[in-house]
């Protein structure tokens, strides 16, 4: 099977080739360019260097999109064609267990010791789902070369005095700008329609009032799919870290930015920064044995005072506080770093004409600083929102899993990501409403996140301000 060439993947040693290629077809364009002109540059239409760009691109980009095209579509072919030759039997089974057939074949030939299973048919299966991808690539592969050398020939033979290289060579990198913005796009796209049609399959089955509105959760028996004690959770535990990130974020950012001397800044800021690189595993750690115990302790000391009623607070050994300072502690970055640099973006004719008419220090951070930079804090804000609520190891170490609606900080909750990852892990049925309500979760979650990030974009554009 074609998969290494030696120790080498193929993949790294198709993209050597590649790049052998291009600067072969570029010396080659640039060299026939030098030539067609008799040795005299000022003659060609475009400088040397664009004719070989232009080669360059013919020669390679017919074979990048080959190998992509397989990349995208050739395991699916080579499985709907092993499909084809399976027996009826194998054939009549249901579109979930055949895949899930082919998936174990697939599994087996990826390892390079299996060994027999002593199942004729299942071996045979495997042996020839090797020899069908074997070939696929190489088909690939023979096709990639000869578009490669079809583009060669065809570019070299465009070239000419009056060619216009130049003006073809930015429309090929315009077109890739293109792709690149398309892809971006259709990922959306696809990311949305596979939460939606997903989640209407969920409810098909399950009520959309009953979800949306339902108080009560418990989707591992399938009983109870009311989601409102997940988002609960989910913007109870963002919101405790907004409290945290947000000023400590925000004042920090105002500190560095406008009163800091540059080497005390120099220092700080990095370090404050480092914060964003610590794994969320990390967080979740200290979040469990450091931040929850102090919660609890506290929880458990206001409980004690005699003009307090018994239980008031839960006390839990984890709780929806516990994960929220330490998320907030895990976000500051994004609220300080982009703060700073939106603040420091302000143009300094803004600050020198508000000291110009008198104004103190603060009176021109509060006043001039702070309203130009709004637009970028309320961004850097969402962003940190968006964080919040997505993170899922620290809620799992530190916030628990019960799914209940209390106003106390000291209870453990649980979110919507962490609920995700429960239904979507272990042995579960990919149609059951268990699995598809994760869907549904993530697509409630877009929508809302969707509905925040409008009414934010409104209100940046109401308090923007242009400046010359």
């Amino acid at each position: 099977m074609l998969e290494t060439f030696g120790h080498l993947p193929v993949a790294w040693l198709l993209f050597a080739v590649l790049a052998v290629a291009g600067f072969v077809s570029f010396f080659a364009g640039r060299t026939q360019a030098v030539t067609v002109g008799h040795g005299q540059t000022e003659r060609l239409n475009s400088q040397p260097n664009y004719h070989g760009y232009f080669v360059a691109m013919a020669t390679i980009g017919p074979a990048a999109i080959i190998l992509v095209l397989y990349a995208l579509f050739g395991d699916s072919i080579v499985r709907a064609q092993l499909a084809s030759e399976l027996p009826q039997r194998i054939r009549d089974l249901g579109s979930l267990e055949l895949g899930q057939y082919i998936d174990r074949i697939s599994e087996q030939a990826a390892r390079r010791d299996a060994a027999s299973t002593g199942n004729a048919l299942f071996d045979a299966a495997t042996s020839r789902y090797t020899d069908l991808l074997g070939l696929s690539r190489i088909i690939a592969v023979l096709a990639a070369l000869a578009a490669a050398g079809l583009g060669f020939f065809f570019a070299r033979r465009q070239l000419s005095v009056h060619f216009r290289a130049r003006s073809r060579v930015e429309d090929g990198i315009k077109f890739m700008l293109f792709l690149c913005a398309g892809i971006a796009v259709l990922t959306t796209i696809g990311i949305v329609a596979s939460l939606f049609f997903e989640a209407m399959r969920f409810f098909s089955r399950v009520s959309v009032f009953s979800f949306i509105f339902g108080t009560e959760w418990n989707a591992q028996t399938g009983a109870d799919f009311g989601a409102i004690p997940l988002f609960f959770g989910t913007f109870m535990i963002a919101f405790l870290a907004m409290l945290v990130a947000a000023p400590i974020g925000l004042l920090s950012a105002i500190y560095l930015s406008e009163y800091a001397s540059p080497r005390f800044r120099g220092v700080v800021k990095p370090i404050l920064e480092l914060l964003a690189g610590i794994p969320t595993v990390v967080y979740g750690f200290f979040a469990l044995q450091f931040v929850a115990p102090i919660v609890r302790a506290g929880a458990n000391w206001v409980n004690g005072l005699p003009f307090v009623p018994d239980g008031l607070l839960a006390a839990q050994p984890t709780s929806a506080l516990a994960a929220g300072i330490v998320m907030g502690i895990m976000i500051i970055p994004f609220v300080s770093s982009l703060s700073d640099d939106v603040i420091n973006a302000v143009p300094q004719t803004l600050r020198d004409g508000a000291y110009a008419i008198g104004a103190t220090k603060s009176e021109t951070v509060k006043q001039v600083v702070m309203p130009a930079a709004l637009p970028g804090v309320i961004a850097a804000l969402l962003l940190a929102v968006s964080r919040a609520i997505g993170e899922t190891m620290i809620v799992v170490m530190a916030a628990g899993q019960r799914a209940q609606i209390t106003p106390d900080p000291t209870a453990d909750l649980t979110t919507i990501t962490v609920q995700i990852v429960a239904l979507l892990t272990g042995d579960t049925e990919f149609d059951s409403a268990k699995t598809l309500s994760a869907f549904a979760l993530g697509f409630v979650l877009f929508i809302v996140t969707l509905i925040f990030n409008l009414i934010a974009l409104r209100v940046v554009q109401r308090y923007r301000e242009k400046y010359e």
